[in-house]
């Protein structure tokens, strides 16, 4: 900090001999001073500086740019370069996939100037919100765009605009194979646009940990990132697009792998150590895949998204990460709520006279559950509010207390574990009782306790709190979403039919709106087609069996070869979908029948059919 201070004053006696100057980031910006109070730097390696400039435009916001010295940049200003033509590519062909592209520039050997993104955070800072184990948990990403979009069109808008862009990073850091991808480099908007900064190493050369590589998984794709897309734990059409729209983008950047291979050849002389030969050039094209299908690359890139959905690896980077930073950051940092935009105190919210637990409520959004909604009564006569607040929610302040005042000073907090239904009424009725006790003897505590600035934030009202006033939390389908709405009851497959060469290719896509198991279990379903007529059922293919999915993806190709044009008008498709018993014998989810005669084959169908009862389907 000390070298800094003394840094910043050399460069207020620039801006005094001189007035003003261009920023090297861009032309365009015209800047006047440093703003000290402003600049501070990061934790990482090369400790890069924030700084902060006075904009000569009386009108303008300060500009705020990241220094960086140690890292050569030009591999950073490379990267961008290939991310920014691909998202042209991607646009130019009717895909606007939400990226966000920053300025960077090098300004001399081993340093430069990288725009900052503003209303952003990194991944790690909102994880560690719910505790150093937060990248180990699946609701931080949703809570934070919640906490930033209180208004259901905007968390609506915020979760399109993250599906959009987490597709886009996934198929843009794959291709390039970015590596060293933890938490501190993947960054978010409160807008809900995901984005990737520090490209310090590229084209596979991962870091390694002795003889294993710290990025196990293809790219970064975790659980946390799936609830926010899913719109809780488990799946749902939502995540039919975003894969739909990986594959999409990566097979329109396969059309261009000369284009791609040609820049980067360009630069083999230019001295990035990480691109120097032709097998560094080999890895895009390895990642590229030109000689495969769009269809067998569809259904390649699927299988990476599941590889690095299941990666346990990526999770425990993140955590070992989040205790690497543990070290630099200073212990008076104050705990927050994660679920709180900002802090409240009892000089700006008033002295809370008593809190009452009301009651509680079934909620269905974001996902089902009680909510418990406590009435606070500040000194003020008739200042009375109406929270609402999950139990989930009450254990992390419970949690964030403890970080702040010994266990003598606070009461004792529920259980979190109950046999059976941990959701069912009983146990939410029986909570309702025992959390009133703990909240009354919170505001009864020490005033040490009772005064702080954690009790006052959890008892201020939320956006949440005020659409709520006076009306009760309106039970919501989990799945009304931006996507298409369901068909039928016992759900829709989406296949693409084709037929080339003699040989029908079924690819089997994804399937939604699956009734669940008569027990209320979520099926493990798996297609199954015929060719009819086929008396000695030589025509039997499958797709593999998903797990506890009432909306699996599939993207497997089921391929029948040897079939003469003539004969396709005589055949029907017979695909019918059920559940793996284990011992016991398959259930039947649904089955449709499709006419081949009814399709036009000449050229590829795509589409949902509904499932039902044995039936001729219709697209």
């Amino acid at each position: 900090q000390g070298i800094l201070r003394e840094g910043l004053e050399d460069v207020k006696q620039f801006f005094k001999a001189n007035g003003s100057c261009r920023l090297p980031l861009s032309p365009s910006l015209l800047v006047k001073g440093i703003v000290p109070r402003d600049c501070s730097y990061f934790n990482s390696n090369a400790v890069p500086l924030k700084l902060s400039f006075q904009n000569v435009d009386p009108l303008g916001e300060n500009i705020r740019v990241i220094f960086k010295c140690g890292d050569d940049l030009r591999q950073d200003m490379l990267t961008l370069q290939m991310i920014r033509i691909m998202n042209k590519i991607w646009v130019q062909e009717g895909l606007d996939m939400r990226m966000v592209i920053f300025r960077c520039f090098s300004t001399g050997r081993g340093r430069g100037m990288v725009e900052m993104i503003p209303n952003a955070e990194t991944l790690r800072k909102i994880q560690v919100e719910h505790g150093v184990t937060g990248s180990f948990k699946d609701r931080p990403l949703a809570d934070w765009l919640q906490k930033h979009n209180p208004e259901e069109d905007e968390y609506e808008k915020a979760v399109e605009n993250f599906i959009y862009s987490c597709a886009g990073c996934c198929v843009a850091t794959y291709v390039l194979g970015i590596c060293d991808r933890h938490n501190d480099n993947i960054m978010l908007k409160t807008t809900g646009h995901m984005f990737h900064i520090d490209f310090g190493r590229f084209l596979g050369h991962a870091q390694m940990f002795g003889n294993i590589k710290r990025d196990r998984a293809p790219f970064v794709f975790t659980s946390d990132m799936a609830y926010v897309i899913n719109g809780g734990d488990k799946p749902s059409s939502r995540f039919h697009d975003f894969v739909d729209l990986c594959c999409q983008a990566y097979n329109l950047i396969r059309k261009h792998t000369h284009l791609f291979l040609n820049l980067l050849g360009l630069m083999l002389s230019c001295g990035i150590p990480e691109l120097s030969d032709l097998e560094d050039l080999k890895y895009v094209y390895d990642a590229l895949r030109p000689q495969d299908s769009d269809a067998d690359a569809t259904t390649y890139f699927t299988r990476l998204i599941e590889s690095s959905l299941g990666s346990v690896a990526t999770k425990l980077n993140f955590f070992i990460h989040n205790l690497a930073q543990m070290k630099f950051t200073g212990s008076d940092a104050r705990p927050t709520l994660s679920f709180a935009p900002r802090t409240h105190t009892i000089k700006t919210s008033g002295r809370i006279h008593d809190v009452f637990l009301c009651r509680h409520e079934r909620v269905f959004n974001p996902s089902k559950g009680y909510i418990y909604v406590v009435k606070v009564q500040r000194e003020s006569p008739g200042d009375v509010a109406f929270v609402q607040r999950t139990f989930e929610e009450f254990q992390e302040l419970h949690n964030k207390l403890r970080l702040l005042f010994p266990s003598s000073l606070l009461p004792s907090f529920p259980s979190r574990f109950v046999i059976g239904r941990s959701r069912g009424e009983a146990v939410a009725e029986r909570r309702k009782e025992e959390l009133n006790g703990y909240i009354w003897h919170l505001i009864h505590a020490t005033p040490e306790v009772a005064e702080c600035d954690l009790i006052y934030t959890f008892f201020h009202p939320l956006p949440r709190d005020e659409k709520a006033a006076g009306t009760n939390p309106t039970p919501k389908a989990a799945d009304a979403t931006w996507a298409r709405p369901l068909g039928k009851v016992g759900g829709e497959v989406k296949l693409s039919i084709s037929y080339k060469n003699n040989k029908l290719f079924i690819m089997v896509m994804h399937i939604r709106g699956l009734p669940p198991l008569q027990d209320g279990n979520d099926p493990d379903p798996y297609v199954k087609t015929y060719l009819l007529p086929d008396p000695q059922k030589t025509t039997k293919r499958k797709t593999k069996v998903a797990r506890k999915t009432c909306n699996p993806t599939y993207n497997e190709m089921l391929v029948y070869d040897g079939i003469p044009r003539g004969d396709l008008q005589q055949r029907e498709l017979r695909l019918s979908v059920l559940s793996e018993e284990g011992f016991w014998e398959n259930i039947l989810l649904g089955e449709v029948g499709i006419r081949l005669r009814d399709l036009d084959l000449a050229q590829e169908k795509m589409g949902w059919f509904a499932l039902g009862s044995r039936g001729h389907g219709t697209l």
